[in-house]
């Protein structure tokens, strides 16, 4: 039911092809819609798509606690790999360093591809079943919108969550006046 409806509300706002490319696969993950292929994707050949976040990050947290909730039901689909907690290590994940996490979104998919900024975004949303937002987020029209978005986001947002520079080294924590 759930498919059908993202089907639905997709539409409303372009025409997508009923099923994703294996081009499309690579660039935003497990994205098919179409019920015989999407089972083939929920697999488990596959290491899971690992998403790096700031654990410190009030916005940051609240749309991980979301997706989460939608990730529930499918276990080492997506696991959820907290950067601010003192054991993070970046040999573990792709050599993704604290310093380039808290600069970009950063995560790692089935095939230990790392994708950053809104790439990285739209394999997150299609691994939890978001696949109408992950494609419309990488649709050419709107892609270009969503990167000046997401930099403008990215660029403030240890000042607007009440944190300043010196997070972007070591480790941080929020600022209290």
């Amino acid at each position: 039911m759930f498919c059908k409806l993202s089907v639905s509300l997709a539409a409303g706002f372009v025409k997508f092809p009923t099923c994703v490319t294996s081009r499309t696969l690579r660039t935003v993950g497990p994205s098919c819609l179409c019920r015989h292929q999407q089972h083939q994707s929920l697999s488990s050949e596959s290491a899971g798509v690992r998403v790096l976040y700031d654990g410190l990050c009030p916005i940051c947290v609240t749309e991980i606690r979301f997706l989460h909730f939608l990730n529930r039901n499918q276990a080492g689909k997506v696991d959820f790999i907290d950067i601010a907690k003192p054991g993070y290590d970046a040999a573990k994940y792709k050599d993704v360093t604290y310093e380039m996490a808290m600069e970009e979104m950063h995560v790692i998919d089935e095939k230990d591809e790392v994708h950053r900024g809104v790439p990285a975004f739209a394999v997150m949303y299609g691994a939890v079943g978001l696949n109408w937002l992950a494609r419309l987020m990488m649709w050419s029209p709107v892609r270009p919108l969503m990167d000046k978005s997401y930099a403008v986001f990215a660029r403030n947002r240890l000042k607007w969550t009440g944190r300043g520079d010196e997070c972007t080294t070591g480790r941080c924590e929020k600022k209290t006046n």
